[in-house]
């Protein structure tokens, strides 16, 4: 009899289980603590009740563990200097969602080589979030693979699901059973329904697959998750404007939903392009000085060093620091910002 499944499947990797990295790599007291206070700082932000404004920066990616400590490092220093006003917390990316084709993260090619070492990948970054969290620094991520969060989700304080998963009943259902606040992006064309969707799907009980602790197929039943908020990255024109902003925060209210919303200044509000951020968020700023203290964040894409730089011969002769994805704005730009919005705060 000829063969009718895994026609196209090359092989089978196994891995280990969400359990036994666990194990592998424990958390602290100490680590647990900067994620469960970082994770109830960011639910009184978005409920009004933490008058403070959400900062979200980091690297577009992580691909360099040393460089991102490093980094970690810088932000521990400002995120103590500025936490009486802004909650600073570090974007820690190790998923990278492709229009097509290219790297999709530590997570997934870890020796950016296509050795797809995926086991490695998961403890990479498992690590390095237990390393920056024992700084005492919160992280967030983008989470794209729903099995990952059995791995690496007990370690961070925020969430996003980005402007091309938004609309998947995967992801909504994945959220729906998350322990932290999760953003959930605009489509790419700049349309609001899916996201607004998307967070009555995941306030609301699910049932669905998934793997538990062991990995191990189940079915997973959430209670739901009631801090889903909209994040405005841009789309066919740049949404982080009074009237844009205006118009997404009527339409949640019309729905009963958080009206609390976080400004990506990147993406499609910049133009793709790094020099833009600064613009996006001095506007998001001068709206929240005017009264709209609804804009309850603002998202950077910030690294060591300012641009990008393309990946062609795996980690060899990558400048230290710098992207290998997004354009990001360097760290002494990322502080310029922040210590503004300080100022003006």
């Amino acid at each position: 009899m000829k063969q009718t499944y895994d026609v196209n499947i090359k092989e089978f990797k196994p891995l280990a289980s969400p359990a036994v990295i666990k194990e592998e790599l424990p958390i602290t007291d100490a680590v647990a603590q900067t994620v469960i206070a970082g994770r109830k700082d960011v639910e009184n932000i978005l409920q009004g009740k933490d008058k403070r404004l959400l900062v979200i920066a980091g690297p577009c990616s992580i691909h360099d563990s040393d460089a991102a400590l490093e980094y970690a490092e810088k932000m521990t220093l400002l995120r103590n200097q500025v936490k009486d006003k802004i909650n600073l917390i570090m974007r820690v990316y190790f998923e990278k969602p492709r229009t097509t084709i290219g790297w999709k993260g530590m997570i997934n090619d870890p020796n950016l080589d296509a050795s797809y070492d995926v086991d490695q990948g998961l403890k990479n970054a498992r690590s390095l979030l237990i390393k920056i969290n024992g700084m005492g620094l919160p992280t967030a991520t983008e989470i794209l693979d729903p099995i990952t969060p059995q791995y690496i989700a007990g370690l961070l304080t925020w969430v996003a699901i980005g402007a091309r998963t938004t609309e998947s009943q995967t992801h909504r259902e994945m959220a729906s059973g998350l322990s932290m606040p999760v953003g959930f992006k605009n489509s790419t064309d700049g349309n609001l329904t899916a996201a607004i969707n998307a967070m009555q799907a995941a306030g609301a009980p699910q049932h669905f697959l998934g793997i538990d602790p062991n990995g191990f197929s189940s079915v997973v039943s959430t209670t739901g998750n009631p801090y889903g908020h909209l994040v405005l990255r841009g789309g066919n024109t740049p949404n982080y404007d009074p009237v844009s902003v205006g118009k997404a925060q009527k339409r949640l209210l019309e729905k009963n939903i958080l009206d609390g919303v976080m400004i990506d200044c990147s993406h499609d509000n910049s133009g793709q392009k790094f020099k833009g951020q600064s613009f996006v968020f001095k506007s998001a700023l001068d709206q929240r000085m005017d009264g709209n203290d609804r804009i309850i964040g603002l998202m950077l894409e910030s690294n060591l060093f300012e641009g990008n730089q393309k990946c062609i011969n795996g980690a060899r002769n990558l400048k230290y620091g710098v992207s290998i994805t997004d354009e990001c704005i360097s760290w002494e730009d990322t502080i310029g910002l922040i210590r503004c919005a300080y100022d003006k705060l």
